[in-house]
């Protein structure tokens, strides 16, 4: 089964870019996704730009609207994520506890639905 990682911070939470703990931070991230690939579970997975390049586009009456900025107007906003193939929910979160984030933020564990 596909599982998708959604990771979930506050840019100002955690250890930032300049700080002495950045650089175990950033270790941490480069060793689970080693781990991920080399178990085979590793589908797919990326860090995002900051929540300040966020564009969100709807369309509503078939009026289209662009507006600057996350969808969602909360602190913890979608820093990045993994997908990954797992046998089952169980393994998935166990692989989701060893996020670096999960210790800052949240990640959010969802089944991909593949469509055949």
């Amino acid at each position: 089964m596909q599982f998708m990682c959604l990771i979930y911070n506050a840019e100002d939470n955690g250890p930032q870019p300049g700080t002495e703990e950045f650089g175990p931070y950033m270790q941490g991230y480069m060793d689970f996704t080693e781990e991920v690939r080399e178990a085979g579970k590793l589908l797919g997975g990326e860090a995002l730009q900051s929540v300040s390049t966020a564009t969100t586009v709807s369309v509503r009456g078939g009026k289209t609207e662009v507006v600057d900025g996350p969808f969602a107007e909360t602190k913890e906003q979608l820093g990045g994520f993994y997908i990954l193939d797992c046998k089952d929910l169980d393994e998935a979160l166990a692989y989701a506890a060893k996020i670096p984030d999960a210790a800052y933020g949240r990640v959010e564990v969802r089944p991909v639905m593949i469509f055949d």
